[in-house]
Parts: structure tokens; C-alpha cells; sequence
């Protein structure tokens, strides 16, 4: 994407920025329907509301209605351009604005007070944890009602209406309530701004009374939203590619590591500038999967400690210098803290810092100038992506089923694969699909999206629905697992609603095989469901769907054919029934390490 916001191109995952949250503009944000002009007499809060989002690019609103929210709801219904995609919880409408948030580049959710702004808190969690920006927006009390002793419904019974913006301080970076027409204008624009610049949720808070109400800030043409672009120090940039240029120019075998920060600091196009500028070998952490094109002439796959693409760790771990640009190191990603890298052989780039080995850190710089620059300094050097193609052997193919044997997992995602192209996006959730689905190798302009950081079960039920009514061009493939499933499943409801055409492999292992592997006992065994049926029941004669249980290969064939072929305008849920122990060998090693980091003895006093 250019610096504007782009209803369309932002979905469009062969640009380096797909899904790139907006972080700065100095032009007027857009998106692909222009706000409505209004009479001044409907020149009111709930309308002034509405032509923000759309002028942002958000044109679809998941929400869940409430007796605080319902008027709201009607003038943003009323504005042309914006959708209410109304969603069976509040969990699943967060969960939906993030995956929306991820093609767009924006979302937002709406909730009424309290009692559905707690229950979307996870979600709004997690966008936070994942740099997205998301409005999350909350019909508030009646304004007369602040400031008395009175107590309200959708509260805990006490006249303290504060509770609600407490829990939402740790978890959005700006908060609003709009409880008089004077600020409004004001506070709603500061926020919508916020949540761009920071690329991390807002909360506006609406008193239930305002919405149909005009107000001379309200004008009939609005003032075109812009937001001042953010800006590096000249003089710190030269400073850091100087710095930089001369520690990797006296490396003999170094290598480029893509973090999942390339989305927020909108860096994708120049990290890849970058690696066809240098030559040098090039990696992705597991969570920046997708942010980096996999058919690039120097691309390893991903770099993931012990549990990395084939022969990626070696060459990576023994290079003499790496470049990491915007990495998170957490326990996950570092497989338990046992990744073999020494800072002093680092460069660290993160959206707006650069830190050098032990030696010099330059802040003020934002990471699409550096490495743009930095590539213009670097000399030509493929002698790890050399010794990389000399030690590579390609991957073994899975053994082939016997008729009628059991279906693998590594069966199912030979198939899965076979699935991918640039029509197509990957949808991971949290458990084995995510070791599985990194080793899918994603044609160009395959999107693919999963939640690593937060990992949060049942995101994926959500972000399913919330990427695929933003990317209505591509068709989802979502791995899901039968525990996760459980936690969300209702909106496949909204799914079907919305004529959605993904398909969802629900692979039914009987219970929370992940955490099986970090620590076993009997709460990681979960009730079997007739999955097919439950969704059958979901869709009960209406919208298009169709189901299927696949036990073997041959069926597994047969339910692809019919999903791709027949079916192919319908959502499509195929339960995959696998052996509770058929897990990737990855998750077994990870498991084990994430465990032994878990049971680590205090330190001693």
C-alpha cells in the first residue's frame, strides 16, 4: 500500500505490505466508497462516526446489538458504504475485526456496555499484542446518567461506570467516552487517528442518547481526515546504515531475518529491495510468514530454532552476522528460549530503532528508510545462500495411504497445499495447524495470517470471518482443530449469512493435542461433537453450505474435488478424523522445550 489507506490493494498479498495496519499519512485516507454528503439536519454524531470508518476503508462493522447500542446502530446502518455484520458474540466480533484488520489494514467491532465490552476484551487483547488497529466502539449509558448515584443495568451494581474503561487502558491505546456533543467530534477523530499512528486498538465509548443527535462539528462536507506522516532523523538514519553497512560488510556468510514487525512498520517491499540488493541468504520468523514472498531466488523458509525449515537453523545460527528486522523474541517463537544466536553478531531493526551488536543503538528511524537506504550501501554477498544450496536435500513426500488406512495428518496438508494459489489464504489456529501450516509453501499472492503472539484458542472461528468478508476475492482455507473450534464455533452462523465460500478443515484429534505436548493430564480431553451435524444444524436449509467427514484419503480427495468443483460457491466444512497421537514432529520437539522453559525451578533467594 502507498501511505493512503486502500479499501482494495490492501488485500492484495502480492503488494509487500498486505494487510499492513496504516501508520501514517499526510494525504486523505480513502477507501474504495466515498462518505455520503448529508443534509445538515443528519449531520449527527452516529453519522459523523460512520463516515470515518468508511472513509478509513472500514466498510464492514462487527457487532452485536444491545439496549445501549441500538440507536448508534441505526445511523451507521444508515450510512451507504457500511455494512453491520451482526456476530453470534462479542468474542467472535473482535476476533472478526482483527482478521479484517489484517487484509484491511483496519477494523472495527461495536458492543453495548459492560457486559459485551468485557466479553470482547480478549479479542481487543490480542489485536493489541498483534500491532492492528481497531476501533472498538461501545454504546455507552444515557450522558445524564454520569456523575449521579444511580445504578444501572450491564453493570456490577455499584455507580461507578468506570469499570468498563479500566479493563480497556491496558489493552488500547486511546480511550474516548462520548458523553457530550461539544467534544465528540474531537475526541471520535483523535481516536480513529491514535489507532492508526499506533497501529494498536482505540475504545470510544457512546452515551446511548447522543448518536441521532446534529451538532454544528458535524458539518455537512467533513474536513478530509490526514494524519502527519512520522518521520526518520536524518542525521540518526545516515549515522545507523553507516554503522550497519560497515559491521555486514566484514562478515563473510551473512544472513536477513523478516520478523512479524515488517507489517506494522509497513517494510515488507524494502526488506525484500533489500535481500535482492545484497544477495544475502533470506529467512522469516514463524509469525512473519506470509509478510515475505516464498518463490524469492534467496528465501530458506523459516527460521524457528530447533523446529526451522530443513537446513535453515544451520545456516543461520552459524552465519557471522545476521540482520534482524522487527523480530519478537518471545518463548514461543525462540522454542523455549534455545535459540543459538549471539547478540554482538545482531543487528536488531525495529520500526523506528536500529541496535548494532553490543555496540551503538540509533532510535528516531523508521525501519522502511533504513533498509531501503541500507541497500544501497551493501556489497553483493550470496555466500550463505551458497553454502545453503550446497547442504540442501529436498524434503521426503509423505508414504502413501493404503485404501481405507486411516488418514494422516501430513496426508491431509499434502493436499491442503496442493489447494494454494494466489485465490487463496491460509487461516492457522492456535495448536498443531501452526507447525503444519508453516510448512505449507505459499504461492505468490497466497495470503496467510495466524496469531502467535496472543494464541488464543478459537481466534480463528473469527478471524475467518472477518478476512474473508474483507478479501472477498480470495477463498479462505482455515485449519482449525476440534478444541479450538469448540470455544467459537457459533459464527459459522455469520459465515453462512454473509455467503461466505472458505473452507474450514476442522481436524478432529479429540482434544488439545498442543498442550498434550507441553503437559499431558486429562483436561486436554475434550467431548467428541458430530461436527458435520453441528454445522448442518447451523446452516438448517439456508445460505449454501455443504459438510463432509473424511476418514481416509480416498474420502479426503473426494471432499476436495466436490469443495473446489460443485461446491465451490459454498462454505464447505470438511471434519478430518485423525489419530489423537498423528501430530507434527515439530510440535513434539517444541512441545518439549516449551515445557522444560515452563518447569523451570525458581531461581534461588
Amino acid at each position: 500500500m502507498d501511505s493512503k489507506i486502500c479499501a482494495l490493494d490492501a488485500c492484495n498479498p502480492t503488494n509487500g505490505d498486505v494487510g499492513s495496519p496504516p501508520n501514517g499519512s499526510s494525504s486523505a485516507m480513502h477507501s474504495s466508497v466515498a462518505p455520503s454528503v448529508v443534509a445538515s439536519s443528519e449531520a449527527t454524531l452516529g453519522r459523523h462516526l460512520a463516515r470515518r470508518l468508511v472513509e478509513i476503508g472500514v466498510n464492514d462493522v462487527f457487532s452485536v446489538p444491545g439496549d445501549f447500542n441500538l440507536t448508534l446502530f441505526d445511523h451507521l446502518i444508515a450510512e451507504p458504504g457500511l455494512n453491520l455484520v451482526g456476530c453470534c458474540n462479542e468474542l467472535n466480533a473482535g476476533y472478526a475485526a482483527d482478521g479484517y484488520a489484517r487484509c484491511r489494514g483496519v477494523g472495527a467491532c461495536a458492543v453495548t456496555f459492560t457486559v459485551g465490552g468485557l466479553s470482547v476484551l480478549n479479542a481487543i487483547a490480542g489485536a493489541y499484542s498483534e500491532n492492528l488497529p481497531l476501533i472498538c466502539i461501545v454504546g455507552g449509558p444515557n450522558s445524564n446518567d454520569y456523575g449521579t448515584n444511580r445504578i444501572l443495568h450491564h453493570t456490577i451494581g455499584l455507580p461507578d461506570f468506570s469499570q468498563e474503561l479500566r479493563c480497556f487502558q491496558t489493552v488500547t491505546c486511546y480511550q474516548a467516552v462520548v458523553n457530550n456533543l461539544e467534544d465528540a467530534h474531537e475526541m471520535i477523530d483523535t481516536a480513529i487517528s491514535t489507532a492508526l499512528k499506533e497501529s494498536k486498538p482505540v475504545y470510544i465509548s457512546i452515551s446511548c442518547n447522543l448518536p441521532g443527535i446534529p451538532h454544528p462539528t458535524f458539518s455537512r462536507d467533513p474536513v478530509p481526515f490526514a494524519i502527519s506522516p512520522r518521520l526518520s532523523n536524518q542525521m540518526g538514519l545516515e549515522a545507523a546504515v553507516e554503522a550497519t553497512a560497515e559491521f555486514l560488510s566484514k562478515a563473510v556468510k551473512p544472513v536477513l531475518v523478516g520478523g512479524p514487525k515488517l507489517r506494522v512498520a509497513k517494510a515488507a517491499d524494502a526488506f525484500v529491495e533489500l535481500a535482492d540488493a545484497c544477495g544475502y541468504a533470506l529467512a522469516v520468523t514463524p509469525s512473519a510468514k506470509g509478510l515475505v514472498p516464498e518463490n524469492h531466488p534467496h528465501f530458506m523458509g523459516t527460521y524457528w530454532g530447533a523446529i526451522s525449515t530443513a537446513f535453515c537453523a544451520e545456516i543461520v545460527e552459524s552465519a557471522d552476522a545476521y540482520l534482524f528486522a522487527g523480530p519478537i523474541f518471545n518463548d514461543y517463537s525462540s522454542v523455549g528460549y534455545s535459540l543459538l544466536l549471539k547478540k554482538e553478531k545482531a543487528v536488531i531493526v525495529q520500526p523506528d530503532r536500529v541496535v548494532i551488536g553490543n555496540g551503538p543503538a540509533f532510535g528516531c528511524i523508521l525501519m522502511k528508510d533504513f533498509l531501503k537506504a541500507l541497500g544501497k550501501r551493501l556489497k553483493r554477498n550470496p555466500t550463505a545462500y551458497e553454502n545453503y544450496h550446497r547442504i540442501f536435500v529436498p524434503e521426503g513426500h509423505p508414504l502413501h495411504g493404503n485404501p481405507k488406512e486411516p488418514l494422516r495428518v501430513n496426508i491431509l496438508f499434502k493436499h491442503i497445499q496442493n489447494l494454494l494459489s494466489s485465490h487463496t489464504a491460509v487461516i492457522s489456529e492456535t495448536g498443531d495447524s501452526w507447525f503444519n501450516c508453516q510448512k505449507l509453501k505459499l504461492p505468490e499472492g497466497c495470503g496467510y495470517e495466524f496469531q502467535m503472539q496472543y494464541g488464543s484458542i478459537g481466534w480463528s472461528v473469527g478471524a475467518t470471518l472477518g478476512y474473508a468478508q474483507a478479501a472477498q476475492d480470495k477463498r479462505l482455507i482455515a485449519c482449525i482443530g476440534d478444541g479450538s473450534f469448540q470455544v467459537t464455533a457459533q459464527d459459522v452462523s455469520t459465515m453462512l449469512r454473509q455467503g461466505q465460500k472458505s473452507i474450514i478443515f476442522l481436524i478432529n484429534n479429540g482434544g488439545y493435542t498442543i498442550e498434550v505436548e507441553i503437559h499431558d493430564g486429562p483436561y486436554n480431553v475434550i467431548k467428541n461433537w458430530n461436527y458435520t451435524a453441528l454445522v448442518d444444524a447451523i446452516h438448517n436449509g439456508e445460505d449454501k453450505c455443504w459438510t463432509a467427514k473424511v476418514r481416509c484419503e480416498e474420502d479426503l480427495i473426494k471432499a476436495i474435488e466436490t469443495a473446489t468443483g460443485p461446491k465451490k460457491d459454498s462454505l464447505c466444512f470438511i471434519e478430518v478424523i485423525v489419530h489423537k497421537d498423528d501430530t507434527s514432529k515439530e510440535l513434539l520437539e517444541w512441545g518439549s522445550r516449551v515445557s522444560a522453559a515452563n518447569s523451570r525451578p525458581p531461581n534461588p533467594q
